[in-house]
């Protein structure tokens, strides 16, 4: 078990805890994680462990944080093939296809890319994030593709998820949404949390955390764009919520968020069915991570790496491409 301590600067008086900690770049946990130490008494403020991530420090208190030390894994390997772009003794960079879950749940323990990684990278993936997620230092929706770092050591995990935290890692996405946000390019800036009406989604509130996406229009087609996205944070669902509650333009074949039905297209037959046959040509939402850059832990190098879009991109894009060309 490690044990980090801190002293409360004058600087960092009247914020809360799990937002201190979060900050803290030597301790590279995630805001869930260490709310969830806090929670269960592994941390303590001027001796005292019954605090709550809520609550607000004073200058000159006392901090240490309880590290346990990592649980045993209990997941099954599977021999699930994966896209590995990059790989060294100290992490992986895999290019995940769509329908791939990141890591397990209380009740999703099979079929996920944690699973596949168990068995090939065996006991060497690191346990920060907790038993269900070992390795794991960001996440990507289920049916968003693209690249994905995964950590094999908890030292390699601190200083990944401390870039993540200092937001000095290059993340691109590039998307095909329904309209086109106005103006063609821009940032986005709404805090986002969980939906109150529908605690499945999330939503754009005021009681949510920063979010900032950075946007542009690549190509307009005639109820369609393809876009890019630059992520400043990395909020749950962030590019899908901001695309949708922000500017009306979901991604196009997005389930949750309004892209199987899309408000801001007209309703005339031609747009009907054209947006029928975007959505059955793409078969999951239209969001790709293509870009992922960072520094090596390690070796100190600056890495990058791209993944072209996969095949249902190019579909969909073709057919739009057809009607705006009124080639049908």
């Amino acid at each position: 078990m490690s044990t980090p301590e801190y002293r409360i600067a004058d600087d960092d008086s009247g914020l809360r805890l799990d937002s201190f900690l979060a900050l803290q770049d030597d301790l590279g946990l995630s805001r869930s994680y260490i709310s969830t130490l806090i929670r269960n008494g592994h941390v303590r403020v001027d001796g005292e462990a019954h605090v709550k991530p809520s609550t607000h420090l004073r200058s000159h208190q006392n901090v240490v944080v309880y590290i346990p030390d990592p649980e045993p894994i209990d997941l099954v390997a599977e021999d699930i093939p994966l896209d590995i772009v990059y790989e060294d003794a100290h992490l992986i960079v895999v290019d995940k296809h769509a329908g791939l879950v990141v890591h397990p749940t209380p009740s999703t323990r099979r079929g996920t890319l944690v699973n596949a990684l168990l068995y090939h990278c065996s006991d060497t993936l690191s346990g920060i994030s907790g038993d269900l997620r070992p390795g794991i230092v960001h996440r990507l929706d289920k049916d968003t593709t693209g690249l994905i770092m995964v950590a094999k050591d908890d030292e390699t995990h601190r200083h990944l998820s401390a870039q993540l935290a200092a937001r000095t890692v290059k993340r691109r996405y590039v998307a095909l949404c329904w309209g086109a946000p106005e103006p063609l390019q821009g940032r986005i800036n709404g805090p986002i949390g969980r939906d109150p009406s529908n605690r499945q989604k999330m939503t754009v509130i005021d009681s949510g955390r920063r979010a900032a996406t950075n946007y542009r229009v690549l190509k307009r087609y005639t109820i369609a764009s393809f876009i890019e996205c630059r992520l400043e944070t990395g909020r749950t669902h962030q590019i899908r919520v901001h695309m949708s509650v922000k500017k009306n333009c979901p991604i196009i074949s997005d389930t949750k968020y309004g892209g199987m039905s899309p408000t801001g297209v007209p309703s005339t037959r031609e747009n009907r069915e054209l947006v029928a046959d975007a959505i059955r040509l793409a078969g999951h939402h239209m969001l790709h991570a293509e870009t992922l850059g960072f520094v090596h832990p390690v070796t100190g190098e600056e890495l990058e790496f791209h993944s072209a879009p996969p095949i249902e991109f190019r579909l969909v894009q073709k057919k739009l491409d057809s009607v705006s060309s009124g080639k049908e």
